[in-house]
């Protein structure tokens, strides 16, 4: 297993990637109860240099529930049949998870409605007023 290449910068060893192999629940029929083909993942993010601090906090709060009490993600895998596979799936998300927090996100800028906006929205309202008065029933007072 080669070394998890997030960024030109930032690499996580093979060595700093745990993983262990278990009985699947997932496709195969028979084969489930003779092979071990689900995955388990783990990293311990809080030890692994070249993480910058801001990224390690995005990271934290977006993933909050794989994490556990001794600061490893977790991840599970047993989507195919086979345990490459699912080692490589399992390195894959992890990947995916960690680029996704790599940026903060950008913050919105506030704009005005325009004038146009405005107006439409003003004239969808009395459409609907003039709607819901001609549903009303006509009262003669005698």
């Amino acid at each position: 297993m080669a070394d998890l290449r997030i960024t030109g910068s930032f690499v996580i060893p093979t060595s700093e990637l745990q993983w262990s192999a278990a009985r699947s629940g997932g496709p195969g029929g028979q084969n489930v109860n003779k092979v071990n083909s689900k995955i388990t993942l783990r990293w311990k993010l809080k030890t692994s240099p070249g993480f910058s601090t801001d990224w390690r906090r995005r990271f934290e709060m977006a993933h909050a529930n794989q994490i556990n009490r001794e600061g490893e993600i977790v991840l599970h895998s047993d989507a195919t049949r086979d345990q490459s596979r699912n080692l490589n799936d399992a390195r894959d998300r992890l990947k995916r998870w960690l680029l996704a927090c790599r940026f903060p996100p950008k913050k919105r800028t506030a704009t005005r409605p325009t004038l146009g906006s405005k107006r439409r929205r003003l004239e969808h309202k009395k459409q609907q007023s003039q709607k819901k008065q001609n549903r009303r029933s006509i009262r003669h007072d005698d």
